[in-house]
């Protein structure tokens, strides 16, 4: 009993090994008959992963119907390969020999991420009976000849060298070989034709220089060199191993998705359009280098990713020539349909690799439309290479030369056919103005009624006058209406054409687009008599109405123009709290204010920094002046919201009243409100007042100082005088300081000490520093002509207000430097270290702006202040002018360590050092020991005239 106990249980356990090698269910069978030449076995097939190098299977049942168990042991111990399992029966009474395939590589569901790049698949086959199956040798599958004896249902258990077989298939061998006859012609075709195709881009290449043709035959040449590797071109030729030739694949592709990046940066000529794309390319280039290498170690990586790489490259490419081809780029819009078909390419290329797209010639077919779409860029190519015709090689006529001189300009023909009175303008005019084609054609009646009416006599005359004088030029511009009826300018150039009888036959030129040329000279004309920021007329615009409504006046009596000036009372606190940038976008907001305030016959202008003036005319009795001055303050004291904080602004108002008795100037008038804004901030602001005689009493004050500051230019009684810098290697005069005095006809010569506050807070310190600019700017430019030294003669202009930082300064800059035309970097303009650190920001822009206009900056009294040093390096200054309090210090006590160390400092940033106030010889050897480069002061003389300067440079004075 105990014996048959354990013989049950030993038989139990090797059952139970048995089950766990193998499953207990039989194959089901593939019926195979003559009939049937082609079969696809991928279906009927079961997948077995083995822990071992034994696997043990149920066969399929028999003829008898009896299931048995075969085992098959690997062909090498400890492989552990993985095996896959199919039977097949023969019903007929013949024997049936197959060969059975299983392709090393399929495009069809190898997959976009870790591709299947293709392997050798089975390595070995076993027969449950009958005749063992023979490898049959081919480069491109796994051939086996299959012997199925009548009657019989044979299992085959295959060894696997890899994890898997895309794709088994039972052919008759002659099926077989003649299906791959046909591919092989075709795959030879395709490959002539890729060939054919890369030797003759490499030919146009040779005969063409320009870049889009070596990146046309570099992308034939990756394009012939993928259909070799695919078709098995090259492993026919150069017979490769089986890991090289899944690294061929993986690079190839790499390849050709560069190629393809290649071409398409240098036919769309990308870097044209912005240097980011070229930067964009070269990484995108050094990427897909990368995956060339990366081919070597992980072909299935680097395929994975130069199969997306090629998606994006073409989505991102018909993105790139949509954009272009909408902005008239021919090239782009040449490459549309190509680039369209390579688009359907990549779809129908990525439906197959993921599968969704099966069938034996769906590969072959995707690499022949492949090598279309390279037909196509190859036929796009030729179209530039040949473009031109004779005149891209060899000599052009005259006439063709005129042709083309037309046609690079832009300008259009104008024809005017005297005798059969017929004008002929170039169709772009018609197309510019969207008019009709033949519009302009036609009779000069036609022609004349188009322009607009004030150009229509003056146009019509000076055509007029070609014809009767046969003879002569004309230029002229006139405004054609277009079809919306806006007006575009254009400028006629002609001359007459005269015949065999003297007489004026034809009148021809050119016809030019010149509206932004009008428009730009309408802005700059605004811009003369407008304020750049608030858009109000200025000072001269305001003199200028204020003469004409006082010659109104002057014939009407009912005409009472008065006028108001407003001063913002204590705004110089507001530019403190708010900025500059806020104190400007508070005067737009006040000046926006008091505008609404108006109507239309009346005139509202801004005459300096916080001030504004009103000419009247709408009211004429006085108490109604009063009341709308009235209404003036309470608009402007109105708080002001900026940056979340509420301003509480006020303002003096003084108003001058029209004197019919009295010969009336406009300086008077103007002088009267003066006084009476003045008077009204003497009172303590925020209030009107009108002008009274008694308020030009104590003119001594600062005023009426103020007062006649405002007519000092006009009178002539400004000065420039200018002070020696003296170069302390050589001492010689490397240039001068432009000093401004007041020679006032009552109090004698002022300092700009005195003047300078009250010019800023009256607003005309803008007219004061551009005088002084601009004698400075022409008498450097005398000194340099005079003494052509290197480094070149310069001035120094002190700018002493904040007032000055602003977009109108920065014209008046470009301005002088253009008109006086001195050497760049020579026109030095001082700031004070204070002024540029009221806000860091804003004055390291407009420092920068004023260096691009080609002005030199100098930081001036530096360390009186409270500068960094961090913002210092910031500041483009080139030069630094060290407080005369330095130099004094040296003098007393000998030790120049702070002076040594900002000396040193400038060398470290690369400025110059300009030392002020050298009273004596031995603060001028000391200064020059320690390395400064320049001194000024009493020791090397006075402030002298501008004839003093020149003479002292040996420039001539008489011009001064």
């Amino acid at each position: 009993m105990r014996v048959a106990q354990l013989a049950l249980a030993i038989l139990l356990c090797a059952l139970a090994l048995i089950g766990a090698a193998a499953p207990a269910l039989a194959v089901d069978a593939v019926r195979v008959n003559r009939d049937a030449t082609a079969i696809d076995l991928t279906p009927a097939i079961e997948r077995y992963r083995s822990d071992g190098d034994v696997i043990q299977i149920s066969t399929a049942p028999g003829a008898d119907g009896i299931v048995r168990r075969i085992a098959v042991s690997a062909r090498e111990a400890g492989t552990r390969p993985d095996w896959i399992v199919f039977a097949l029966t023969n019903d007929g009474d013949e024997q049936i020999d197959r060969l059975l395939v299983a392709p090393h590589f399929i495009l069809p569901g190898s997959g976009v991420i870790w591709p299947d790049l293709g392997a050798s698949r089975i390595a070995a086959i076993t027969a449950s009976q009958g005749i063992r199956p023979d490898r049959v040798e081919d480069p491109e599958a796994d051939l086996f000849l299959i012997t199925l004896d009548p009657g019989t249902t044979v299992t085959f258990v295959a060894e696997l060298r890899g994890p898997d077989v895309p794709q088994l298939l039972l052919f008759e061998e002659g099926v077989y070989r003649d299906k791959e006859n046909g591919l092989t012609l075709y795959k030879g075709i395709i490959i002539g034709i890729a060939g054919l195709l890369a030797l003759f881009l490499t030919v146009i290449f040779v005969v063409k220089g320009a870049l889009i043709f070596p990146a046309a035959a570099a992308l034939a040449w990756a394009v012939l060199a993928y259909a070799g590797i695919d078709f098995g071109f090259f492993e026919r030729v150069f017979p490769l191993a089986e890991d090289a030739e899944r690294v061929y694949r993986a690079a190839a592709e790499a390849i050709l998705a560069a190629t393809l990046l290649v071409f398409l940066f240098a036919y769309l000529n990308l870097n044209r359009w912005h240097v980011r794309y070229g930067h964009v390319t070269l990484l995108w280039l050094a990427f897909l280098a990368g995956l060339v290498g990366l081919a070597v170690i992980d072909p299935p990586v680097a395929a994975g990713v130069a199969r997306i790489s090629l998606a994006a490259v073409a989505g991102i490419g018909f993105v790139l020539v949509l954009h272009l081809a909408t902005h008239g780029y021919d090239r782009a819009v040449m490459l549309i349909p190509t680039w369209l078909l390579l688009l359907v390419w990549v779809t129908a290329a990525g439906f197959t690799v993921t599968g969704r797209l099966d069938g034996d010639l769906v590969a072959p077919a995707l690499i022949g439309g492949l090598v279309l779409i390279v037909m196509l860029i190859g036929f796009t190519v030729m179209q530039h290479a040949f473009a031109g015709g004779g005149l891209s090689h060899g000599s052009a006529s005259e006439a063709e030369r005129r042709a083309l001189a037309l046609s690079g300009s832009g300008d259009v023909v104008f024809d005017w056919d005297v005798v059969s009175d017929r004008i002929y303008v170039s169709p772009e005019v018609e197309n510019l103005l969207g008019l009709d084609r033949g519009t302009l054609t036609g009779p000069a009646k036609d022609f004349i009624d188009a322009i607009h009416p004030f150009d229509r006599d003056r146009t019509g005359a000076a055509l007029d006058a070609l014809i009767e004088q046969r003879r002569g030029r004309v230029t002229q511009d006139f405004r054609l209406r277009a079809a919306q009826g806006s007006y575009h300018w254009f400028r006629l150039k002609a001359r007459p054409v005269v015949g065999t009888d003297g007489e004026a036959i034809r009148i021809v030129g050119t016809l030019s687009d010149v509206t932004e040329n009008k428009t730009s000279e309408e802005r700059l004309l605004v811009d003369a008599v407008h304020d750049n920021l608030t858009g109000l007329p200025n000072r001269q615009l305001f003199e200028d109405r204020l003469d004409a409504a006082l010659a109104f006046a002057a014939q009407d009596p009912s005409l009472r123009p008065a006028v108001l000036m407003v001063d913002m009372d204590r705004f110089k606190a507001v530019n403190e709290a708010a900025g500059l940038a806020g104190g400007d976008a508070i005067l737009l907001t006040l000046a926006r204010r008091l505008g609404r305030l108006l109507r239309p016959q009346d005139t509202l202008a801004r005459m300096a920094g916080d001030s504004f003036a009103v000419i009247l005319l709408s009211e004429r009795d006085p108490e109604r002046v009063m009341a709308f001055g009235e209404m003036m303050r309470r608009a402007l004291a109105t708080p002001v919201t900026h940056a979340d904080r509420e301003m509480f602004l006020t303002a003096s108002i003084g108003v001058a009243l029209h004197d019919q008795t009295a010969d009336t100037r406009r300086e008077d008038v103007i002088r009267k409100a003066e006084i009476a804004t003045a008077h009204a901030k003497r009172q303590g602001g925020n209030r009107i007042e009108i002008f009274k005689p008694t308020m030009q009493t104590g003119r001594d004050d600062r005023l009426t100082l103020a007062a006649d500051l405002r007519r000092a230019l006009e009178r002539g009684e400004m000065r420039v005088e200018f002070q020696a810098v003296v170069r302390l290697e050589d001492r010689t005069v490397a240039g001068f300081e432009a000093l401004l005095r007041w020679d006032h006809p009552r109090l004698g010569r002022l300092s700009p000490a005195t003047f300078v506050p009250i010019a800023e807070e009256t607003g005309t310190i803008g007219s004061l520093s551009a005088f002084l600019l601009e004698r400075a700017a022409q008498e450097l430019a005398a000194w340099q002509s005079a003494l052509d030294v290197e480094p070149p003669m310069f001035a120094c202009v002190r700018l002493p207000s904040r007032q000055l930082l602003r977009q109108d300064f920065l014209n008046e800059v470009k301005t002088v430097l253009a008109r006086a035309g001195v050497l760049p970097g020579s026109l030095k303009l001082e700031l004070a270290e204070s002024l540029v650190m009221e806000n860091p920001e804003y004055a390291a822009q407009m420092l920068a702006r004023l260096r691009d206009l080609g002005a030199g900056l100098s930081l001036d009294d530096f360390g009186t202040g409270y500068s960094s040093l961090a913002y210092l390096q910031r500041f483009p200054f080139d030069t630094i002018r060290i407080d005369r309090s330095f130099v004094r210090d040296l003098s007393r006590n000998g030790r120049p360590a702070i002076l040594r160390a900002i000396v040193k400092l400038a060398g470290e940033l690369g400025m110059d050092v300009v030392a002020e106030g050298a009273e004596t010889e031995e603060e001028a050897n000391a200064l020059s020991e320690i390395g400064c480069d320049y001194a000024q002061g009493p020791v090397f003389g006075d402030p002298m005239s501008p004839i003093q300067a020149r003479r002292l440079v040996g420039a001539t004075p008489e011009a001064a």
